[in-house]
């Protein structure tokens, strides 16, 4: 087990080396949660690696269920899991729109965040393939590894509740920075950039995107930053011509 302490002072370190001496501890200066991902598996020495979020926990048997799973399906090389949403400490039902699902999941994956990182079971081999976790992105980092990868790879779903996710705190990622659809629209702009989307999952990744640049344009309009919107606004008009285009050909 390996722990990424990236740039923490609530003695994080000190507390592992004094009730886990076997854990190693990697310190860093605060450079994100993608950074901190990226360094834990370029220190880790196995072929299978699993994420856990400092505010989520496994379940018993986790891995032990993955991977029995993963030795079934062995063309799979990454598995995720039902999981348990708890909000300012009760538990919550999600939303239909966030089942989990297994196979081709592309499409799942343009609207939201549909894989969990601390749910996942990957291989170092795919996760190098699609470069890691992008260090440039402040949030949706998640969101856009998952894009590359269901792009060209099916997905193993475990459908057991096995991790407890926890929400509602106030140092939230999510609740901090605001207008996280311009982080999934650059991730929707990288995935079609590459060009090797199939021309049905071209024109869903591509509506989608129109979609969450005219979501962020009246958002940005409604803070006064009118020149940001209208940015916005210009590159919808230009994907939306960019699938009209497509669909005529």
């Amino acid at each position: 087990m390996i722990v990424v302490d990236d740039g923490s002072t609530d003695g994080t370190a000190e507390r592992l080396a004094a009730e886990f001496p076997s854990v190693r501890c990697l310190r860093q200066q605060r450079r994100g949660v993608s950074a901190a991902r990226n360094r834990g598996v370029a220190a880790a020495r196995g072929d299978w690696l699993a994420f856990l979020d400092s505010d989520d926990e496994w379940l018993p048997a986790k891995l032990e269920r993955q991977l029995a799973a993963l030795e079934r399906a062995k063309d799979r090389r990454i598995c995720h899991t039902d999981e348990v949403w708890i909000r300012d400490g009760r538990r919550v039902n999600p939303g239909r729109r966030h089942a989990k699902a297994g196979g081709r999941i592309f499409r799942q994956c343009l609207e939201l965040c549909a894989i969990s990182p601390s749910s996942v079971v990957l291989h170092r081999s795919l996760f190098e393939e699609v470069g890691g976790f992008d260090e440039e992105l402040p949030a949706c980092e998640d969101y856009d590894l998952w894009l590359r990868i269901t792009a060209h790879h099916p997905v193993l779903l475990v459908d057991e509740p096995l991790v407890v996710k926890h929400g509602g705190h106030a140092d939230q990622l999510s609740r901090s920075i605001w207008g996280l659809d311009r982080f999934r629209i650059r991730a929707l702009e990288g995935v079609l950039s590459a060009d090797t989307l199939t021309a049905g999952d071209r024109d869903a990744a591509a509506e989608v995107l129109v979609e969450k640049c005219v979501i962020f344009a009246d958002g940005a309009a409604k803070r006064g930053r009118h020149a940001e919107a209208e940015a916005y606004r210009r590159k919808a008009a230009a994907w939306s011509a960019d699938v009209d285009l497509a669909g005529a050909v």
